[in-house]
């Protein structure tokens, strides 16, 4: 099978799995990848490394790019691999993305410097750091649109131009997280950019977000309960071969889980540990451990995440076929 890099699909954020003396469990790792590469043409066809899922900010410089390397090891022969990119420096945004593309990166998903999430930005500086960092890294990249109620999110005008004027701006993961600033958006970078791929990211409201006709989804989510997400991506994708009342039950089935991991709120570290335990509960994981500061969950928490399982039926993976 050849391997064709697309930006439009779903992409699993995956979570990694440590070990009790909290390094990384490479070899659950692995399995774990495996898992999600059976779901490849099913929905799926990428997945994204060091996303927040992956807990970007709480592994070292060698732990993202072993992660990477790993992941392009598993599944990089067909699927699109993804690394999430988190500095404060544009100079060590260009560094991490070239490492990166070394460990097997097809792509790049570009976070905001976070401290413009606390003294906000110059207007042209988000276009100039994307920029930089395309040239920089000769490399594709998924802009991380923060939420519009942040001060580092990027106008719809600044949008416009990265994907007009930077080749290497392939995708936008819109994570606007209010109703009517992302419509708005979606319908605006849609006339003006319509070679761009638009990808929601909201886990918490997804099939929602999904009505307004994108072109998958960046998400933590579908490295957890893969079978739902992509049943759900089938109809929103292919609107002419089902009905409403099949989308509104893909998504009655979706939202259990879904507020067992996100209780209606966007996704947090907390969340992401609830996300965890979710693997745990299925089988997927042995520990649900998460790098400090997330504390771990307590047992009110964890059966939450069994009854959203539950009613959203969602059993145990039988893991045995992916253990090499």
């Amino acid at each position: 099978m050849t391997k064709e890099k697309t930006f439009k699909t779903i992409f699993p954020a995956v979570s990694v799995p440590l070990n009790d003396d909290d390094t990384i469990n490479e070899k659950e790792f692995r399995e774990y990848l495996r898992w999600i590469k059976t779901f490849y043409n099913k929905g799926i066809q990428g997945l994204v490394v060091n996303g927040h899922t992956g807990e970007i900010t709480g592994l070292t410089a060698e732990e993202r790019i072993r992660t990477i390397e790993i992941a392009a090891e598993e599944c990089g022969d067909i699927m699109t691999i993804i690394s999430g990119i988190n500095c404060e420096s544009t100079n060590g945004a260009v560094q991490m993305a070239k490492d990166a593309k070394t460990a097997g990166a097809d792509g790049i998903l570009l976070m905001p410097p976070h401290m413009w999430l606390r003294f906000g930005m110059h207007k042209d500086a988000p276009f100039e750091f994307v920029k930089d960092v395309a040239e920089g890294a000769d490399i594709d990249i998924i802009i991380h649109l923060y939420p519009a109620f942040t001060k580092a999110f990027y106008p719809v005008e600044t949008l416009i131009k990265m994907c007009k004027e930077i080749d290497h701006v392939k995708c936008i993961k819109v994570g606007t997280r209010v109703t009517p600033i992302y419509e708005h958006d979606i319908r605006l970078l849609r006339e003006e950019c319509p070679d761009i791929s638009l990808i929601t990211c909201h886990d918490e409201t997804l099939a929602v977000t999904m009505f307004t006709g994108v072109d998958g989804a960046l998400i933590g989510f579908a490295g957890c309960v893969p079978e739902i997400i992509c049943e759900a991506w089938d109809i929103f994708k292919n609107p002419d071969k089902h009905t409403l009342k099949e989308a509104q039950d893909a998504s009655d089935r979706i939202y259990p889980i879904s507020q067992a991991i996100y209780g209606g709120g966007q996704p947090s570290g907390e969340a992401h540990a609830r996300l965890k335990e979710a693997l745990v509960q299925r089988g997927v994981f042995s520990s649900g451990l998460m790098r400090k500061p997330v504390l771990p969950l307590n047992q009110e928490e964890k059966d939450w995440i069994a009854e959203g399982l539950k009613k959203s039926g969602l059993g145990k993976v039988d893991m045995t076929e992916f253990k090499k």
